[in-house]
């Protein structure tokens, strides 16, 4: 789905696995539905019909308003470094919907009894309720991987409640393009968002990919004082954090 792979993994104190089947069946839907929506690549979608004029956002649905309204935030609270309107062939907001989408997918297994959930859409993981096993409910252990060898993890995070996203060359290589130029990123090697929110996550690793350090200074403003950010640097093995999440090295 979306050009990558959708993991979920969900359980419950209370539902039985019929029941639990019936959210993953809805995510299933919704994903779809998301794609017939959002994607670039389809003649026939909403997002396709917006970037060559054929409709305007005034006739769109409350989705599609939302995620514009979410990608005007976004793009005020990064300076312009996340800019779905700057992008060739016009409104792109590929770099938030996927974050959204996977918090939208959490909400709708919450409905069907789900208490333990991850959504991992490739980098862009919704999170509810900690890991349930062995007896003890415990945070999901989330680890970013290192950009120059895809199996080794050099960061860990914990999370219970909440939302991490990743942005970086593991899926589609380098595809992420600074709006201020033009020309493909290069301010990160690898970045990574931690916050309540995933669109916004998503769409803030997607801009410290384009800005780097530069981007540390956002998250001093009122509206990111529950997001942290840990980033791998373009140039050299260095990493460098800022925010109230920790991670284990």
């Amino acid at each position: 789905m979306w050009g990558t792979t959708v993991f979920v993994d969900v359980a419950s104190d209370s539902e039985n696995e019929s029941q639990l089947q019936q959210g993953i069946d809805h995510v299933r839907a919704f994903t779809l539905h998301v794609d017939e929506v959002f994607s670039t690549y389809k003649e026939d979608s909403i997002v396709t019909q917006l970037r060559k004029n054929h409709i305007g956002i005034e006739s769109c649905s409350e989705e599609v308003l939302d995620v514009w309204e979410r990608c005007a935030v976004a793009r005020y609270l990064t300076d312009g470094a996340f800019d779905p309107w700057a992008v060739e062939g016009g409104f792109d907001p590929s770099g938030l919907v996927k974050g959204w989408a996977a918090d939208k997918c959490a909400q709708i297994l919450q409905r069907n009894g789900a208490q333990y959930i991850q959504v991992n859409a490739a980098g862009d993981l919704s999170l509810r309720g900690g890991f349930a096993g062995d007896g003890a409910v415990k945070p999901w252990s989330i680890g970013v991987v290192n950009p120059e060898n895809r199996k080794e993890h050099v960061q860990v995070f914990d999370i219970t409640d909440g939302a991490i996203a990743t942005s970086g060359s593991y899926e589609r290589g380098a595809h992420i393009v600074d709006p201020h130029t033009g020309l493909i990123a290069i301010g990160a090697k690898s970045a990574t968002v931690v916050g309540p929110d995933g669109g916004l996550a998503d769409a803030l690793a997607t801009a410290l990919m384009v800005e780097g350090r530069d981007g540390a200074i956002w998250f001093s403003q009122p509206e990111l004082s529950l997001y942290s950010a840990w980033v791998i640097d373009r140039h050299g093995e260095i990493a460098w954090s800022v925010g109230p999440h920790e991670g284990k090295a």
